[in-house]
C-alpha cells in the first residue's frame, strides 16, 4: 500500500543515493564523474515514468495505469481516484440534470430561461408549441422580436415579476396565451406560457349566456307585465276582453317554459356522464314519432317526406337521440317557408348511419355555419324571434350527438336551403345493428 504522501519517502531514497554514491565516489577517486551517473541514472528512470505516465493519460485514462515505482505510482494512484471521483460526480450531476429535465418536460405549462436582456437561452416542448420555437434556430433569439404585442412589451419592460398578462398566440390567434415572468437564477428570468384558450372560451361563453338569457326573459317578462297592467287597467274586465292578454301572456308563459326546459336539458347532457346505453335504439320508430311531431307543428304548411331505412338501428340513448332529432326537423319547419319541402332520409353508407334533414328554405351564410350550434346563436334573429325557438336547439344537438360520438355536418345555400346531417360512426359502444 503506497502512502498517501509518498514525497517524503521519495525526498529520503533519492537523498541516500546520492550520499552512497557520493561517498563511493569520493573512496575512489571519481566523485565527478560517479555523481554524473547517479544524476543520469536518476533522469532516465525518472524519465521513463513520466512518459508512461504522460502517454497513458493522452491515450487513455479510462484503462488501467502503467506498471510505475514509487512517487510515480502514488501520483497514478491519485489520478485513478481522482477520476474516479469525478465521474461519479459528472453521473451524480447528469443524472440530476435528467430528472430537472423531465420534470420541466412533466409540468403543464410552457417554460423558457431567459438571460438578463431577455435573449431565450433554453426552452421546453410546450414553450415550442405554443410560441412555434426551433431548436436550435431560435436560440439566442430576443423574446421581444418573438412576441410583438403591445400588451406583452410593456409586461417586459416593465419587469412586473409574477405579473401575468393574456395575449392571442403569435402563430394562432385563436388560442389564448397567459405569460408570466420569474425571478431564476442571479441574472436571469424564466418565462411561463400557459395555454388559458379553454377556460378564455368558457368565460366568454359564461358572459354571453348571462347576457343572451336576460335578452330572452325580458321580452315574455315584458308582455306578462303588460298585459297585468292592461287588466289592472280595466274597470269592469268582461270574459272579451280578457281574451286577448290571455292568449299573449299563454304564449309568453309557454315560451319561457320551453326556454327553461331546454337549458335544463343542455345542464344534463353537459354534466352528467353518457350512459352509453348498450341496448338498440329503433330509430325508425323514433323517427316516426318525430315526423308526426313535424306534420302538427307545420301545420299542412309544408310539404314533409321521408325515405327511412327500417332495418338500420344504433345503440345509444332514445330519449335524447329523439330530443335531438326532434329538434333538427323543428328547425327545418320553423326556418322553411310556406309550401315548402322537408326531406328526412335514415340511411347508411361508408359503414356510418346518417340522418339528413334537408329542407328549401331561404339557407345560411356561410360564415354563420360555425356558430350555429352556439346557445342562442342566431344566423337572423329577427326571423328566429318570430318563429317561436328558445335558439337552443342546436346545442341540444351538438351534445346529443357529441354524446353518441357522432358530428353534426352542415351544408346550407344561400337561397336554396340547408342540410344537417347527424352522421354517426361505426363501433365506439354504437355499431350498427
Amino acid at each position: 500500500m503506497v502512502s498517501s504522501n509518498p514525497w517524503p519517502r521519495f525526498l529520503a531514497q533519492t537523498l541516500a543515493l546520492f550520499t552512497v554514491i557520493a561517498l563511493t565516489g569520493f573512496i575512489f577517486g571519481v566523485l565527478p564523474e560517479a555523481l554524473l551517473v547517479a544524476l543520469v541514472c536518476f533522469l532516465v528512470y525518472h524519465g521513463v515514468n513520466f512518459y508512461r505516465l504522460e502517454r497513458w493519460l493522452r491515450v487513455s485514462r479510462k484503462s488501467r495505469p502503467p506498471e510505475l515505482s514509487g512517487v510515480w505510482r502514488a501520483l497514478a494512484d491519485s489520478i485513478v481516484r481522482r477520476h474516479g471521483h469525478y465521474r461519479q460526480r459528472q453521473q451524480y450531476l447528469v443524472a440530476l440534470m435528467d430528472r430537472l429535465s423531465d420534470s420541466v418536460k412533466a409540468m403543464p405549462d410552457g417554460t423558457i430561461i431567459l438571460s438578463e436582456s431577455g435573449e431565450m437561452l433554453w426552452w421546453n416542448e410546450l414553450a415550442a408549441r405554443y410560441l412555434g420555437l426551433q431548436w436550435p434556430r431560435d436560440r439566442f433569439l430576443r423574446i421581444g422580436n418573438l412576441i410583438r404585442h403591445p400588451d406583452f412589451a410593456e409586461h417586459i419592460v416593465a419587469g412586473e415579476l409574477n405579473a401575468a398578462v393574456r395575449i392571442p398566440a403569435p402563430r394562432n390567434s385563436r388560442r389564448t396565451l397567459e405569460i408570466r415572468l420569474g425571478a431564476y437564477g442571479s441574472a436571469q428570468h424564466l418565462l411561463l406560457v400557459r395555454d388559458l384558450t379553454q377556460i378564455h372560451r368558457l368565460e366568454t361563453m359564461r358572459r354571453d349566456f348571462v347576457g343572451n338569457i336576460t335578452h330572452e326573459l325580458r321580452t315574455p317578462l315584458t308582455v306578462l307585465r303588460g298585459m297585468s297592467e292592461e287588466i289592472a287597467s280595466m274597470e269592469s274586465p268582461d270574459a272579451e276582453s280578457l281574451v286577448r292578454p290571455a292568449q299573449l301572456m299563454e304564449q309568453q308563459i309557454d315560451r319561457m317554459s320551453r326556454l327553461i326546459e331546454d337549458l335544463l336539458l343542455l345542464s344534463r347532457l353537459e354534466t352528467e356522464a353518457s350512459s352509453k346505453a348498450s341496448t338498440a335504439v329503433d330509430i325508425p320508430a323514433v323517427l316516426d314519432d318525430v315526423l308526426k311531431e313535424a306534420e302538427s307543428l307545420s301545420g299542412g304548411r309544408h310539404r314533409i317526406q321521408s325515405q327511412i331505412d327500417r332495418e338500420l338501428m344504433i345503440r345509444g340513448d332514445e330519449d335524447e337521440l329523439r330530443s335531438a332529432f326532434s329538434n333538427l326537423l323543428a328547425n327545418a319547419v320553423s326556418y322553411t317557408g310556406e309550401n315548402g319541402i322537408v326531406d328526412v332520409q335514415w340511411f347508411q353508407a361508408g359503414g356510418k348511419a346518417c340522418l339528413a334533414v334537408a329542407d328549401t328554405g331561404p339557407g345560411i351564410a356561410p360564415h354563420h355555419i360555425p356558430r350555429l350550434t352556439e346557445r342562442f346563436y342566431r344566423a337572423d334573429s329577427g326571423r328566429s324571434a318570430k318563429s317561436g325557438g328558445t335558439g337552443l336547439g342546436l346545442a341540444i344537438v351538438k351534445h346529443v350527438l357529441s354524446r353518441h360520438d357522432a358530428e353534426l355536418e352542415i351544408n346550407s345555400t344561400v337561397g336554396e336551403g340547408s342540410t344537417f346531417t347527424a352522421v354517426f360512426p361505426h363501433g365506439h359502444g354504437y355499431e350498427l345493428q
